[in-house]
């Protein structure tokens, strides 16, 4: 009904019927559009605009109007049915002729729009909190929470826990143990990243295609964004410092610390303890493999040419040892030579290789070898990983890197630029 009563409210909107004793007008609204000429009660009135559908229908009610007058009709009270079936006749006219602008009487709000760190919940712990099947601390545990790791919120308990769901894990955590819909802490804890998907990206000084190219990034590496405002450009830090690349040429993406499950936990110490085994095994062979070769060629090398140690026992300092030797040596990009030129993921893996130990040739790829460590518990041989970049703590806060083009391999501090992460293979 109430729909119904709107469409006459069109109808009225368009002209108004008033029924007299013996007379029924139709004064036609000032619309512009073809005008006509209605007949009522006899007299002609102009309909300037008014559709004809809805002039028929005017018509029609008039010589209706006029028949009662005259005693040839029974009246019709506003609450029968035929007056309901003429209000829904009569809307369905106006709605034809106007279709798109029918008045709904509802206004409608526009919603905000919701932040994309309304749901997630950020572990605020010493070392971390329990994920549980149910809610309680007698169920089971699923996994880990782990301090600044995020978790989807799924639904609140009455009895104060988060349903939740992090990386493989879903269950509970008591609410107490962390922090829901603080964008401005998700924002400090996330990390933010351009991902190249072109062969070989370009960062420029400034955000123009005009600007000089302060480094070249690879595809599949990415770099840590600072800033997104200006359309099209992000900016981004690089071991070069900071620049600006397009971002039609990278995805990019919001990474949180998530959870870990039992499993994962039980498979990570497995593979720890699997690679410091083979590390061992392999830095041991490559000795031997060296003294071996040394005797069998019984002669100094040539003066001109330097002498390189091979590695002496398989532990982080040996790492650092055996690449402090090329410090002074090329950087080039995509290269992986440490005396004729590699660059910071090259240096690395190669370094690495002396070892038997294989690394991948990619600086984000880095990131996941190995196992984490604080940047406080670093110790000499860690890898340390950093936006587009990547270098082997030496020790005493500085690292040991294939730096740029301009210094080659060097030394830096460790917190020359911010540090994503610290893995150890040793």
């Amino acid at each position: 009904m109430k729909q119904r009563t709107w469409r006459v409210a069109g109808v009225l909107l368009t002209g108004a019927l008033l029924v007299g004793s013996s007379t029924a007008i139709l004064y036609g609204a000032p619309v512009a559009g073809v005008s006509t000429i209605a007949s009522v009660a006899g007299r002609e009135v102009p309909t300037a605009g008014i559709s004809l559908m809805v002039s028929d229908y005017l018509v029609q009610s008039s010589e209706q109007a006029a028949q009662i007058a005259a005693g040839q009709a029974a009246p019709v009270s506003e609450n029968d049915t035929p007056t309901v079936a003429a209000e829904e006749n009569a809307g369905e006219a106006v709605t034809a002729e106007v279709e798109g602008d029918v008045v709904t009487g509802e206004e409608t709000v526009p919603e905000e729009p919701k932040s994309e760190y309304a749901d997630i919940a950020i572990a605020q712990v010493d070392n971390y909190v329990n994920v549980r099947m149910e809610p309680n601390t007698e169920s089971e545990v699923l996994g880990k929470l782990y301090n600044n790791s995020a978790a989807t919120i799924l639904e609140t308990t009455a009895d104060g826990w988060y349903k939740i769901t992090s990386g493989n894990v879903t269950g509970y955590v008591k609410c107490e143990y962390v922090v829901a819909g603080n964008e401005e802490l998700a924002r400090a804890v996330s990390t933010r990243y351009a991902k190249v998907n072109t062969t070989t990206l370009y960062v420029r000084t400034e955000p123009s295609t005009e600007a000089s190219v302060l480094t070249m990034v690879p595809i599949e590496d990415d770099l840590v964004v600072l800033d997104e405002s200006i359309p099209g450009w992000a900016k981004v830090t690089t071991a070069e410092g900071e620049g600006y690349v397009s971002t039609d040429y990278v995805i990019m993406t919001t990474e949180f610390v998530q959870a870990e499950s039992k499993e994962e936990e039980a498979a990570r110490l497995a593979k720890e303890e699997q690679e410091r085994q083979a590390a061992a095994a392999a830095a041991s062979a490559a000795r031997r493999k060296q003294e071996a070769a040394a005797a069998a060629k019984n002669e100094a090398p040539a003066e001109s040419q330097p002498t390189y140690t091979a590695p002496t026992s398989s532990n982080g300092q040996a790492v650092v040892n055996y690449a402090s030797q090329f410090v002074g040596n090329p950087y080039v990009y995509g290269g992986t030579s440490l005396t004729n030129g590699a660059d910071c993921s090259g240096f690395v893996m190669s370094v690495y290789g002396a070892f038997g130990i294989g690394l991948p040739h990619s600086s984000s790829a880095m990131r996941s070898v190995g196992y984490e460590v604080s940047l406080a518990e670093a110790q000499p041989g860690d890898i340390v990983c950093y936006s587009g970049h990547v270098g082997i703590y030496a020790g005493n806060g500085s690292i040991v890197h294939a730096s740029t083009p301009a210094t080659g391999i060097t030394y830096s501090n460790v917190n020359y630029r911010t540090p994503i992460c610290v893995r150890r293979i040793f």
